[in-house]
């Protein structure tokens, strides 16, 4: 029914906005990433639109983008996730971080948000992995392997910086880490320094 309101946002909290739009205040829910992209109050703001429509309430929810609102929809797919959770989701991780859990098939990283269990995790993985790879299969291997890819070099600077932390050279540090990870890009943070601490002192 709504696509987009324009307008000039008269207050915001955390989980709500309320914007003006001809002399017509509309309260929008929105994420907590949409929230930290609102303007100040008195501003010009734009916010894409979904109507949730229930037996006692109108809702409408407000996002600062076009594939914050698509993925918000592709949640309520989800058998179980209601807008509530879908919010939940979207204020727990950014966009791009839900869709490389999905395609990663890493139920794991949803498992912090609040309302999302195990169970729930699985089913929204499950439900709309195939959803996803539907609407766009280059997209879709595009996230996946730069999940993989994003992955590997946090762990390389984590692991780095945690060699520098310690008193080691830049260069000694860099060679190890890397050394490491080429052989393997499965380690964790902590398994990357242990075995570099052996490396540095046996070079």
């Amino acid at each position: 029914m709504f696509a987009y309101f324009r307008g000039r946002l008269t207050s915001a909290m955390p989980e709500e906005a309320v914007v003006d739009v001809s002399g017509i205040g509309y309260r929008f829910l929105v994420s907590a990433f949409t929230y930290r992209q609102l303007p100040q109050p008195g501003e010009e703001v734009f916010l894409y639109a979904h109507l949730s429509v229930k037996e006692d309430a109108f809702l409408l929810y407000g996002f600062s983008s076009e594939s914050e609102r698509q993925l918000f929809r592709l949640l309520l797919l989800t058998t179980g996730v209601g807008p509530k959770l879908a919010l939940a989701v979207l204020s727990g991780l950014q966009v791009h971080e839900v869709h490389e859990a999905i395609m990663a098939n890493a139920p794991e990283r949803l498992y912090g948000i609040s309302g999302v269990g195990k169970k729930t995790a699985a089913r929204i993985i499950l439900e709309l992995r195939d959803r996803i790879l539907k609407m766009s299969p280059d997209a879709a291997k595009f996230i996946a392997s730069g999940s993989a890819g994003s992955h590997a070099m946090q762990i390389k600077d984590d692991a780095l910086n945690a060699l520098l932390t310690l008193g080691f050279s830049k260069p000694a540090a860099q060679k190890a880490v890397t050394g490491i990870l080429e052989g393997n890009t499965s380690l964790s943070v902590e398994d990357v320094v242990k075995s570099a601490l052996v490396s540095i002192r046996n070079s």
